[in-house]
């Protein structure tokens, strides 16, 4: 009998001790769960609390979630583009010839084209600059190289000026050590499921 009692009184231990990691293991926003930490007999949460950036003008807090909500439509995409370009890539290298290239190459245009122009209408300005940035972050080419790679140079020059007329540029490079520091920690951020 008293081995019974040791055993369901370790069980409700157990339940009870499920429970309360249960309710630990919910992660508080603005903070990252690194681990437990093991101190003698207890055993403590370990959590590393993540930068909080304080603005001084409300223009900059707009400007900053204006950014984030631009990574959050426009991440995927920039994934998207990433997953096409390989798979482009390594597709090219099985096709001879030029001309079966060059066709293949016009499919798959026609078929970006025909899949993404409905989106990139609604994309508002701030939103095509972050696809730029973020598909030259993801594929480590400038869109304006991704363009003059596979459409070739006049096309490639044509989009640029298109480009600049609205305030873009496809020749601008992701730097984030630099310009594009907020830019890296957001998508860090989205990467993470913090936001």
């Amino acid at each position: 009998m008293k081995k019974w009692l040791i055993v369901g009184m370790l069980l409700l231990l157990a339940a009870g001790e499920v429970t309360a990691q249960q309710r630990v293991a919910k992660r508080p926003r603005g903070a990252r769960r690194s681990g437990w930490a093991i101190m003698g007999s207890d055993s403590t949460l370990q959590v590393d609390i993540l930068p909080v950036y304080v603005f001084n003008r409300p223009a900059d807090l707009r400007k900053y979630r204006r950014l984030v909500d631009a990574v959050k439509k426009v991440y995927p995409l920039a994934q998207i583009a990433k997953g096409k370009l390989y798979e482009m890539e390594q597709q090219l290298l099985t096709i001879r010839g030029k001309k079966r290239q060059r066709a293949y190459i016009k499919h798959c245009y026609n078929q970006i084209l025909e899949e993404y122009t409905p989106v990139a209408k609604r994309m508002t300005r701030t939103q095509g600059r972050v696809l730029v940035k973020l598909i030259d972050r993801e594929t480590e080419y400038t869109a304006y190289e991704v363009i003059r790679e596979f459409r070739g140079g006049f096309v490639a020059s044509f989009w640029q000026g298109v480009g600049k007329l609205f305030g873009h540029d496809l020749k601008s490079q992701y730097n984030k050590e630099d310009e594009d520091r907020v830019l890296e920690q957001i998508v860090l951020y989205y990467e993470a499921g913090l936001l």
